[in-house]
């Protein structure tokens, strides 16, 4: 059995909270996403508590679950929001999310999209260029508006991640250059319609160590004290997110010397803090729950073909990510193989986890977990598969939080030629 707190075994059978996975498969089907509400809360009270000695918004990174049961939960729990698109500024509100606790971060919003930001008054746009920042000045300009501006700067601090979810260091696409940030607050202190109100940086994801955050907090503040020089004043500090989570045998950082390292930096100064957390916050309380179709022996290889696939959880075959795998109900005299665990997708990337030894049998649930963060909100259609479901357990309760998909959804705004 899984050492993971999300999932715990009853008669042998895996439960999230006080409902059985197996009954979950039996009501709504497989593959399908299952949600801890009790472990998204707890994640969330960790991290404010954490911060809670300080002025502190924690605004959730709605890019790494969208939901609209997650981001009500969140909101309700007092969240901001951390977006990156207009759609999701527009489920933030439709979530019940209050868009002025709302950043807007990004390096391509449209002239749309500030013109929706604008009229609901968010908190703060995180600038990431002199083209979107004189852009959003003349939008600004035509509503007869001011937009509040924090701009990203780039520390060129090395997150030790992944190379696809580093986004500090000089080659990223993501922010201003160090050296050209204090030109570009300048500009938009020139600008009537630009009211500037913090800075802003975010070094990467699933970071698992303190030495980045702190080297960037450094490297901030170094900024921070030459603009206060030049009469640039500065409302809040937003680090980012970044905060990894333990998918296989990582050692995540401990919240409380992550607050304690960063609100040692920030000694006498009187800022707000923001935050950006995403995973941190979802992508322990969430799995992916799925059948085994067939056991099949390919050459050396024994596989197991189940009925999720790379386009619902896309991390294995773009990051090769780890994803623990566990036999929701196993049985009892079947023996242990080492199977490499795919989907019917028509790619050879089509795999969800490699060289795991399980007991399985055609039939089996098997459940992918920490599959919260990046996991339903990179799914697709690709081979005209529907999404899957979506299910959020609250105590002995489950709730259905997003419907399957049915290939009549997927056409609905398809057009056959005349």
């Amino acid at each position: 059995m899984s050492s993971n707190p999300l999932v715990h075994p009853v008669d042998h059978h895996l439960f999230v909270e006080d409902v059985s996975l197996t009954r979950i498969a039996a009501e709504f089907g497989t593959p399908c996403y299952v949600y801890s509400k009790a472990a998204l809360t707890r994640a969330y009270v960790d991290f404010a508590t954490a911060f809670s000695s300080r002025n502190t918004l924690v605004c959730y990174a709605a890019k790494a679950n969208s939901n609209l049961a997650i981001l009500g939960l969140f909101a309700k729990l007092g969240a901001g929001f951390d977006i990156v698109s207009g759609g999701e500024l527009l489920r933030v509100i439709a979530a019940g999310g209050d868009p002025r606790k709302v950043v807007f971060s990004g390096v391509g919003k449209r002239a749309e999209e500030m013109q929706a930001a604008l009229k609901h008054d968010i908190l703060s746009f995180n600038v990431e260029s002199e083209p979107e920042l004189l852009r959003l000045a003349d939008v600004a300009r035509s509503m007869g508006k001011r937009a509040p501006v924090s701009i990203r700067v780039n520390p060129d601090v090395d997150p030790k991640t992944h190379p696809y979810i580093a986004t500090g260091l000089k080659e990223n696409k993501f922010g201003v250059a160090f050296e050209d940030a204090p030109a570009l607050y300048r500009k938009a202190k020139s600008l009537d319609s630009i009211e500037i109100v913090g800075i802003d940086c975010h070094i990467g994801s699933q970071i698992t160590e303190i030495a980045p955050f702190a080297d960037a907090l450094q490297k901030v503040l170094q900024l921070v004290d030459q603009l206060e020089r030049e009469n640039i004043a500065l409302h809040h500090i937003d680090l980012g997110g970044g905060v990894g989570i333990r998918y296989k045998d990582e050692q995540p950082i401990a919240l409380e010397q992550y607050a304690a390292a960063l609100t040692a930096g920030l000694a006498g100064r009187n800022h707000q803090l923001i935050f950006e957390p995403g995973r941190y916050l979802v992508g322990n309380a969430g799995l992916l729950l799925s059948r085994v179709e067939y056991i099949k022996q390919g050459g050396d290889k024994r596989f197991a073909i189940i009925d999720a696939a790379m386009n619902d959880l896309i991390r294995p075959a773009l990051y090769d990510a780890y994803h623990e795998a566990v036999v929701v109900a196993p049985r009892i005299g079947t023996p242990t193989e080492l199977f490499d665990i795919v989907g019917p997708v028509c790619e050879s990337g089509d795999f969800l986890a490699r060289g795991r030894t399980l007991a399985l049998e055609p039939g089996d649930l098997i459940a992918l977990l920490s599959a919260g963060a990046y996991g339903s909100v990179m799914s697709s259609n690709y081979n005209s598969r529907p999404r899957p479901a979506e299910i959020m357990v609250d105590g002995a309760a489950c709730h259905l939080i997003r419907a399957r998909e049915s290939i009549e959804d997927q056409y609905a705004h398809e057009k056959l030629l005349p």
